[in-house]
Parts: C-alpha cells; sequence; structure tokens
C-alpha cells in the first residue's frame, strides 16, 4: 500500500467508531498552523492549507469515501474557504516579513469601524450560509452556519492582525465540539477542545505584544544634543 492509499483510506476505532487517518493528520496540521500563527510565522499558512485539504475530504462522506453517515457541508466548505483566505494571508504576511518586519504581522486591535463591519458582515454570512447549509442536508445547519461564519471571520482577522480573532475563534470552538462529538468526528472534536484552550493562550499572547509595541511607538525618541 502506497503512503497516499494509506493516507485516503486508512482508519483507526475511537470509542468504538472508525475514524480516518487523515481526519487525525488533517488536524495535527491545524494545530501546527495555530502553533505558527502565534509565534506570527509566515509558515503558518501554507501548513494550514495541507490541513484544509485533508479535512475537506473528511467532512463530505456523500462525496468521498467515509465511514461516517453525516455530511457537515458547513465544516467542508470553511476549509475552502481557508484555503482562499490563506493565499491572502500567507502574501499580506510574506510582504510584511520582506518589508523588514521581524515576523509576518503587527498585532492590533481593531477600530469601533472594523468590528462594526465584521459584525455586519457575520450577520449577512449567516443569513446566507443558514439556507444553503439547509438545503444541502447538512447536519445541525445552524450551528454548522454559525461555526462557518465564525471561521471565515476569525481567518480573515488572523490575515489583517486583528487581536480579536482569537475570541471568535474561541465562540466557534464552544459550538463546534458538541456538533463534531454528536456527528462522530471525535479527533477534529477533541482538537476543536485543544485549539480552544489554545486560542485562550494566543489571545494572551497576541494582547501583550500589542501593548508593548504600542508602548514603543508612543515613547519618545532621546534627543541626542551634539
Amino acid at each position: 500500500m502506497s503512503f497516499f492509499d494509506w493516507l485516503l483510506h486508512e482508519q483507526v476505532s475511537i470509542a468504538g467508531s472508525p475514524v480516518l487517518v487523515r481526519e487525525i493528520v488533517g488536524n495535527v496540521f491545524g494545530l501546527a498552523s495555530a502553533l505558527f500563527g502565534m509565534r506570527r510565522l509566515v509558515a503558518a499558512w501554507p501548513v494550514g492549507i495541507i490541513g484544509n485539504v485533508l479535512l475537506f475530504t473528511v467532512f463530505v462522506g456523500g462525496v468521498f469515501d467515509t465511514p461516517q453517515d453525516k455530511d457537515l457541508w458547513g465544516q467542508a466548505g470553511r476549509q475552502v474557504f481557508f484555503v482562499l483566505v490563506s493565499l491572502y494571508g500567507w502574501y499580506r504576511w510574506y510582504q510584511t516579513r520582506h518589508a523588514g518586519a521581524a515576523t509576518g504581522v503587527n498585532p492590533r486591535w481593531a477600530t469601533t469601524r472594523e468590528r462594526l463591519e465584521l459584525v455586519g458582515v457575520g450577520v449577512v454570512l449567516y443569513a446566507i450560509a443558514y439556507p444553503v447549509l439547509k438545503s444541502l442536508g447538512s447536519w445541525g445547519p445552524q450551528w454548522d452556519a454559525w461555526i462557518l461564519t465564525g471561521s471565515i471571520l476569525a481567518t480573515y482577522g488572523m490575515a489583517r492582525g486583528f487581536v480579536e480573532f482569537w475570541l471568535i475563534w474561541i465562540a466557534v470552538d464552544v459550538v463546534g465540539v458538541p456538533l463534531l462529538v454528536q456527528a462522530k468526528f471525535y479527533p477534529s472534536a477533541a482538537m476543536y477542545v485543544v485549539y480552544g484552550l489554545f486560542c485562550v493562550i494566543g489571545f494572551a499572547a497576541w494582547w501583550r505584544i500589542q501593548n508593548r509595541e504600542a508602548a514603543a511607538a508612543s515613547t519618545p525618541e532621546p534627543v541626542v544634543v551634539g
């Protein structure tokens, strides 16, 4: 059996239910991406894309061979969006890094206008996602729609360097864990728990970085008298 055959078809048993190895591997790449993101490394984006591609194939059992009998089209759809936004974030952080910055992004709080825009976009996205996912037969469409909407907002916020993006991820994880457990996507549910804890740490880290950089920017340089 080749590596790709193994990756696509191998299963393990968790809590008495079959689980695809590629679901586990995809989530490992997702966690690595989050770790790189907290450290503001450009590598967060390409690593995340690999995980997104693998997880897309996990959540659409009607298209790919999966042991679960439930399709989560919102989960699958957000993987597609992740890839698109990751390409944008990868480019943006790469440009920042090669402009002389030590890291790929400088964290900052979103302005009041930017927050209102995020809320407005979130309402519109949810209003579109819910009926679409329901018509596709997605399991738990009201919750799946929020996970898709929140994931889009959080990924965009990460690309822009908004400190608040961590809080959006936490709100996604709170909904995602029970949904994925009930649908028997156990590795993804477990990773959502890990992501939630990690997001608390990431939020605190970016908050400290933002405060430190803001303080440094507001400190006047000493005047040298010749």
